[in-house]
């Protein structure tokens, strides 16, 4: 609801103030090296969420679950060690947009309003259907206050109170990405589904991670480049080699000559790793450390300053006093939870070895009924063994008997086989004398054809000459 006064003041008139970043997620695993017991995490993961559906809708857990139906992951791990990459990873993996949560716009500075932010954004999650990424998430999911003195402790509960409540009504996907994981709420333990450890890297995911950096066509290296002496010699995590690689990159084409000649040498990643190393020190120094007195000089230039800041800072040391004593007044409690929970641990363990003696009684009752069953099967082979056993004598007595039909069988097999080879032979005969029967008949036909031809044409001169001489005496007494 808008509230013109505080427009007014704080300049936020017409403003939409974006409590996410939606990001299209480009970077896939292939874009991150990760030790084994990581990738193994990761994938188990994966596959959680690829079968919710499975679990919840198709096997029915849904109905008997009414909360709970979520996905929350928790990466925890060092900086640079590849958690912002992965959430990027898994939302690729899923087909869904990336939702980055802002803590700058989620914080607000009115009672109420941060509460209402963070139930913003899990509606937005759930309207956009992509996953909900909450990177440094300590910084929303503290340990809650059990002495709330000050409006700020009890803002900062009730905003716990309601990240813990969204989560347990989402039903999507809720990805947390911390440096000190020791600081979230102990509420959150139960509510994330699958904690996640992010190692630091070990000298083979560290040369590759060396390599992955660079383009594997555009970049050039020098001959005396070996990412594996890299890894071996720099314990680093993978956020430190992406900035001593730029470095590298830098100072290369610092170097005088033309730059198609040059080239990042060995040395320039080497430079490059140490200077990330020194910041590092940078960032940890303190004038209270101990030291070789090296830097005794700084530390007294800097005394009034820190005596100024100390005095300044009292309220917030007090404030932290306070804090360790809510601390110490909550590890009383838990101090005094803890007959309690060693007794649960008890019933559980009692609990736990009731049901493995049901489960062990249970298991020897079928081991029992199985071998009941074989030795049922090893009587009936026995009694067919009998059964057979007795057969064998009458068996053999009939051996003679067969052996006497048999050879009067192969008697008469040989017997017939004999008349059938006097009854082919004799056709064998036949056929050939009627063959020769028929020649002959084909020869004495051919022999009276020809007779028959040559009494014809005797009889036809005959007739002729006959019948020329009656014709000659016919003239004849024609011209007389």
């Amino acid at each position: 609801m808008a509230n013109p006064l505080r427009d007014l003041f704080f300049g936020t008139v017409g403003a939409k103030r974006e409590l996410v970043e939606a990001i299209v997620p480009r970077r896939t695993f292939n874009d991150v090296i990760l030790p084994p017991s990581t990738l193994r995490a990761l994938d188990h993961a994966l596959t959680q969420i690829k079968k919710h559906d499975l679990i919840f809708q198709r096997w029915g857990l849904a109905e008997r679950h009414a909360s709970g139906l979520g996905l929350a992951f928790n990466f925890a791990g060092p900086p640079g060690t590849g958690k912002t990459i992965c959430a990027e990873a898994i939302a690729n993996a899923l087909g869904k947009k990336l939702l980055v949560v802002r803590y700058s716009e989620m914080e607000s500075l009115w009672a109420g309003e941060t509460g209402k932010n963070v139930s913003a954004v899990f509606r937005a999650a759930a309207e956009q259907d992509a996953v909900l990424f909450f990177d440094e998430a300590d910084a929303i999911a503290g340990r809650r206050f059990t002495a709330v003195t000050q409006g700020y402790q009890r803002e900062a509960n009730t905003v716990v109170n309601v990240l813990l409540k969204e989560l347990e009504e989402f039903a999507g996907v809720v990805i947390f990405a911390t440096n000190l994981a020791a600081n979230f709420d102990p509420a959150f333990e139960r509510r994330v589904r699958t904690h996640i450890l992010f190692e630091m890297p070990g000298p083979a995911e560290r040369a590759k991670i060396w390599r992955v950096q660079l383009h594997e066509k555009k970049t050039p290296l020098a001959p005396d480049v070996n990412f594996a002496e890299l890894g071996k010699k720099y314990e680093v995590s993978g956020g430190d080699i992406k900035n001593a690689v730029l470095k590298a990159a830098q100072m290369a084409t610092a170097e005088p000559g033309p730059d198609v000649e040059k080239k990042i040498h060995m040395r320039h990643f080497e430079f490059g790793i140490q200077e990330v190393l020194a910041a590092k020190k940078v960032m940890e120094q303190s004038i209270f450390a101990e030291g070789d007195g090296s830097h005794a000089l700084s530390a007294l230039t800097g005394m009034n300053g820190a005596w100024n800041r100390l005095s300044e800072d009292q309220d917030t040391l007090e404030k932290e006093v306070q804090d360790l004593t809510q601390r110490v007044g909550e590890i009383e409690l838990h101090t005094t939870a803890l007959p309690s929970i060693v007794e649960r641990f008890d019933d559980a363990a009692r609990a736990a070895q009731l049901q493995m003696r049901a489960e062990l009684s249970q298991r020897l009752d079928e081991l029992a009924g199985r071998f009941d069953e074989i030795g049922g099967r090893l009587n009936e082979v026995a009694k067919g063994q009998g059964e057979l056993a007795a057969q064998l004598p009458q068996l053999s007595a009939q051996l003679p008997e067969l052996k006497e039909a048999t050879g009067k069988a192969t008697e008469q097999v040989e017997a017939v086989r004999g008349q059938l080879t006097d009854h082919h032979t004799r056709l064998e005969d036949l056929f050939a004398r009627q063959q020769a029967e028929r020649e002959s008949a084909n020869t004495t036909r051919q022999e009276i054809e020809a007779r028959w031809k040559t009494q014809w044409l005797v009889s036809l001169s005959i007739a002729i000459a006959a019948l020329l001489a009656s014709a000659g005496g016919i003239f004849m007494a024609l011209h007389r």
